[in-house]
Order: structure tokens, then sequence, then C-alpha cells
């Protein structure tokens, strides 16, 4: 059975690694929590749950307004060819978690560490970095070297590099 959120905290707890939670209405994307986070400080992220040509599991989490291009990250992270996303069912199975609610905290539940954590390191520059505590009615802040001590405890040493992002404008539109 995948850790509750209850359970999560009691694992930051457990590893010493402060945590501040800030509850609100289930948000499902980036755009549905603009509104919520302008007023929790720090970094916010997008996450997400990839596979390569040979099922290989990613989790890539970035900068929340980032704009990951998906077509080139494959030699960033070390993949098989383009990734794709993965089903559902996948998120639950390794991250214990339903969409709109992926997180990195949810590798707590990937014990047998099929997946390869990906950070972008820019996020990494942000303190606090937020995430959904497994469920996503909620946004929980950790510091940075929280994040890297709660993965490292989980087997997920990630792999933290500068991923390939497509140029926007102010509205979001690719360039």
């Amino acid at each position: 059975m995948p850790l509750t959120r209850a359970e999560l905290f009691a694992c930051f707890d457990r590893l010493g690694i402060g945590h501040t939670t800030y509850d609100h209405p289930p948000l499902h994307t980036v755009e549905d929590g603009l509104t919520y986070w302008a007023n929790i400080p720090g970094g916010h992220a997008k996450n997400l749950f990839v596979k390569d040509k040979k099922s290989r599991l990613f989790l890539i989490t970035l900068r929340a307004l980032a704009n990951l291009d998906i077509k080139h990250v494959h030699p960033v992270i070390g993949a098989s060819g383009r990734v794709s996303f993965c089903s559902a069912d996948q998120l639950m199975t390794y991250l214990g978690v339903l969409p709109g609610s992926v997180t990195p905290f949810g590798l707590v539940n990937d014990v047998g560490c099929a997946v390869t954590m990906v950070l972008e390191r820019q996020l990494l520059e942000a303190d606090p970095v937020n995430f959904h505590p497994l469920e996503n009615t909620a946004t929980t802040s950790v510091t940075p070297a929280g994040l890297l001590a709660f993965l490292t405890a989980t087997g997920h040493s990630p792999l933290i590099v500068d991923l390939p992002i497509v140029a926007a404008d102010a509205t979001g539109a690719t360039l």
C-alpha cells in the first residue's frame, strides 16, 4: 500500500526534515496552482513521469513555469531515445499517486528504486521548494537540502542537471 500524507510527514520527522504544509482545493495542473501558490514562498515545480524506449522510468522535476523541451531531454537524462509519458497505472504502481499529484515525495513508494529522479538545477536555487504531499489537496515546503536528504534516504540519489528549456513569451506561448 502506498504511504499516506501523514506517513510521509512522519518520515520527514524521523529524518529531521523540516516541512510546512498548505492545504488548498485539488490542483491538477500548474495553471490550477498559480493562484494558490502566490502566497506560498519558494520555488514551485512541475513533475513529469516518463519512460524511455527500454521502459526505464524517470521522474523529471523542474520549475513550474519552465517549458521542458521533451523532444530533446533524453540525452541529458541518459534515456534510450525519446521519452513518453507513463500511464496512470504506472503512476500508482511506482509512485503511489494519482494523475495530478505527481511529486518527488512519491519516491518513498518506489521501494525497488525503479525510477530515476531527475532534478532541474535551477529549481534547487529556490528555498524552499514546494511539492504535493502525495495528494493534490496540499503543497508541502522543504529546503533543497531537505529534499536531497529525503531522496537519498529513499535510495534515489538524484541526477541534477540543466534541462533543455523551450523559450516562451510572457503568455507562455512557445517562441
